[in-house]
């Protein structure tokens, strides 16, 4: 009778989102609590009617073997990694650049952290299609993720590649892998957003109205190259808010995802941009990030870490040793590297990163963070201010 009266319950939550009044934000987290169930398997509840048990279960099944794998090769070994590295002091509040679908490896470097803000050229996604799907569009669907976080539970990564392949679809990209991660971690959601910034940076939150407003027009790509969505518009950028699964007075950590291009042409002057500043002083990650860092046509972002961010963590795609030791950094480098992973990245500053990790101790690193190297060697640095001088 329990089970019965939890999945009516189910039913009923998603069929009523928290629509109170009509200038308040839609919170959809009926449609969270259903992804964390279905797609990240982050509990046992009931099923809600018309959701097919036996593909839940096989997917659930193939997920726990790669949450198992995750956990081992990457969750454990890094979050030791970083215990006795990451000062006390660091703050809670996490930027990460062109952190496509990679919560967990913003909440693996900060365990502590109770803001995290990942940006990518992706946008957020429908959240309310999942509860729509038939059987066999259900298991198309599942499959199809499946095949896409496959990247991030091994490699410890989300390919451009694979990010691509769900802005369509019953199960969007962001959406899902992010709910995945947080689910790798430990944690389950209690709320959903979404939201625009106004021209000063502020967050807007999406009332019903004006998603209903924004239902015709989909969200298309935010840059030459990528691929248009199927959905909506309203759902570009998003407000994950979630906390340890099954502890209702553990602390929230808010996450926010922004579709956006870094670029200079469109970063610098942005709201984005002053969002961003208006944090004041952050924690920083990236990783596998196409080496954009390094590219004078990203300098904003680039010069928007190095005045605002007290410790980073990154794989060579970080930032480069000139621009590091100009702004008073230090530079700390672990595992091996000896040449850029992608051919096209800059020459110079390869090497400037080969001398970088020759000039010093060989550090071990137990996991993959980032690209590989040219000779697939695992590698990270940490970037921080650099000790005063003495006399």
């Amino acid at each position: 009778m329990r089970s019965s009266l939890a999945a009516t319950a189910f039913v009923l939550a998603l069929a009523s989102p928290l629509r109170a009044h009509a200038d308040e934000a839609v919170d959809f987290i009926a449609d969270a609590k259903l992804y964390y169930r279905v797609v990240a398997c982050g509990n046992a509840e009931p099923l809600p009617a018309g959701i097919d048990q036996a593909i839940v279960d096989k997917h659930c099944a193939e997920m726990a073997k790669r949450y198992a794998s995750f956990t081992e090769k990457y969750i454990t070994p890094a979050r030791a990694f970083f215990a006795d590295k990451r000062p006390a002091t660091v703050p809670t509040t996490i930027v990460y650049p062109f952190g496509g679908g990679d919560l967990a490896s913003a909440l693996v470097t900060y365990p502590d952290a109770r803001e995290v803000s990942t940006i990518s050229l992706e946008h957020a996604g429908d959240p309310t299609r999942l509860a729509k799907l038939d059987k066999a569009k259900l298991r198309t669907a599942l499959s199809n993720y499946r095949a896409a976080i496959e990247g991030l539970l091994s490699l410890n990564d989300s390919t451009t590649e694979n990010m691509r392949k769900l802005e369509t679809g019953g199960i969007p990209g962001q959406l899902s892998f992010h709910l995945t991660g947080m689910t790798a971690l430990g944690f389950e959601p209690v709320s959903l957003k979404f939201f625009n910034l106004d021209p000063t940076g502020t967050i807007h939150y999406l009332t019903q109205a004006e998603i209903d407003a924004l239902a015709p027009k989909k969200a298309r790509k935010i840059k030459g190259g990528w691929v248009d969505t199927d959905f909506s518009e309203a759902y570009t950028n998003m407000e994950l808010s979630f906390r340890k699964a099954g502890d209702p007075k553990a602390p929230i950590v808010v996450h926010r995802h922004f579709a956006a291009n870094l670029a200079n042409n469109a970063f610098k002057g942005s709201p984005l941009e002053k969002h961003l500043l208006a944090k004041g002083k952050v924690a920083a990650l990236t990783k596998a990030a196409s080496y954009l860092i390094w590219n004078d046509g990203f300098s904003g972002i680039r010069d928007y870490l190095l005045a605002n961010m007290v410790w980073m963590s990154s794989d060579s795609t970080g930032i480069p040793p000139r621009f590091a030791k100009k702004a008073g950094f230090s530079q700390t480098t672990y595992g091996t590297f000896t040449g850029a992973f992608l051919e096209e990245a800059d020459p110079g500053t390869s090497d400037a990163f080969v001398k970088l990790w020759a000039s010093q101790p060989r550090r071990k690193l137990p996991f993959r963070y980032g690209y590989p190297d040219f000779e697939k060697h695992v590698h990270l640095m940490i970037t921080q201010p650099a000790e005063p001088k003495t006399k």
